[in-house]
Formats: structure tokens, C-alpha cells, sequence
């Protein structure tokens, strides 16, 4: 059973890292880490029916991350409207088309969800979506790789995506981390 001190004491420095990644900044990710963990504690009772709990964790800091990020955000667009108070160079408010470090992290802990319920998947249907998705095989090459016609390899890639569908959104915490907020 995991009890809030033992979910503190693994995952601290898993959160304080990730806390880090996120804001680039020692004194901010200290801030999101405490109300990480603030959060945490006001949504104790629900942790006795979380499967993975790094996922939900995780899933608690891209949030608290994102929500600080968006109060940042709607902040420095009323400090935008009033110029003679901002002393900030041209340069900072050109858009940068780079995916932002939220937006990376929060990508990979999609992808690391994902692969966590792929390869709960039949072998067969994992096997197809690899195939297909990974490698970019054509249906021709897996159909040969598999030795079934191009109609099974059709048919298996819908079902393995719908099982995957399933899978994912049973996991409320994989369901949370991958829908849009």
C-alpha cells in the first residue's frame, strides 16, 4: 500500500528533476515541486486507486506546470498592453518556434505512457502497430513479415488501436495525461 511517506520518499527527487526540467530554475522548480506536493496531499485519499503512481505524479506536476505557465502567461499579456513598464529587449517577444521544455517533457511522458499500455497489448496486435506505426512498414511488407494477407494485417492494426484506445482509457490517469485539458 502506499502510504504518502513512502510515495514522498521515491518520488522526491523523480519530481524535484522533472520540477526542474520544466522551469529551468532552481528557486521556481522548488515552488512547483511544494505545490506538487501540496496537491498530493489534498488528493490523498484518491492515491489507494492509482495503478502507477509516477504517471499519476507526473501527471500532477505537467498540471500544476501548465496552470502556472498559463497564469504567466495571461500576466505578462496585460504587462504587454502597458509599454512604458516593460523593460524587456525586441527580441524576447519574438515567438521562438521551438517546442517549449513543457511541451518535450510532456511529450515524452506520453510516449513512456503509450509504450507502457502497448506492450500490454497481444502480442500480435503489438507486433502490427510496431510494424506499422515504429518501423513504417507497408501493409504489403507486414503482410509478408507476418505471412497473412493484407486484409488480417488491415483488421488486426483496427483492432489493436481499438484495444489500445480501450486500454488507455481505462487508466484514468493514462486518460488524464493524454486527452487534452
Amino acid at each position: 500500500m502506499n502510504t504518502l511517506e513512502n510515495v514522498y520518499e521515491e518520488y522526491n527527487r523523480y519530481i524535484y528533476h522533472l520540477c526542474l526540467k520544466l522551469t529551468r530554475n532552481k528557486a521556481e522548480a522548488e515552488d512547483l515541486m511544494q505545490e506538487v506536493w501540496v496537491k498530493v496531499v489534498r488528493y490523498e485519499s484518491y492515491m489507494a486507486e492509482v495503478e502507477h503512481v509516477k504517471a499519476w505524479l507526473t501527471t500532477i506536476a505537467m498540471n500544476t506546470f501548465r496552470d502556472r505557465y498559463r497564469k504567466n502567461v495571461r500576466r505578462s499579456k496585460y504587462m504587454m498592453s502597458q509599454p512604458e513598464t516593460l523593460d524587456v529587449p525586441v527580441l524576447d517577444l519574438v515567438p521562438n518556434n521551438e517546442p517549449s521544455t513543457e511541451k518535450v517533457v510532456e511529450q515524452g511522458v506520453i510516449s513512456q505512457i503509450v509504450q507502457e499500455k502497448i506492450d500490454q497489448l497481444d502480442t500480435i496486435y503489438r507486433n502490427t502497430l510496431l510494424y506499422f506505426y515504429v518501423n513504417q512498414y507497408s501493409l504489403v511488407e507486414i503482410a509478408g513479415l507476418m505471412k497473412v494477407s493484407i486484409g488480417t494485417v488491415k483488421s488486426r492494426l483496427f483492432r489493436a488501436k481499438q484495444r489500445l484506445k480501450e486500454i488507455l482509457m481505462s487508466d484514468e490517469s493514462s486518460a488524464e495525461a493524454i486527452l487534452p485539458a
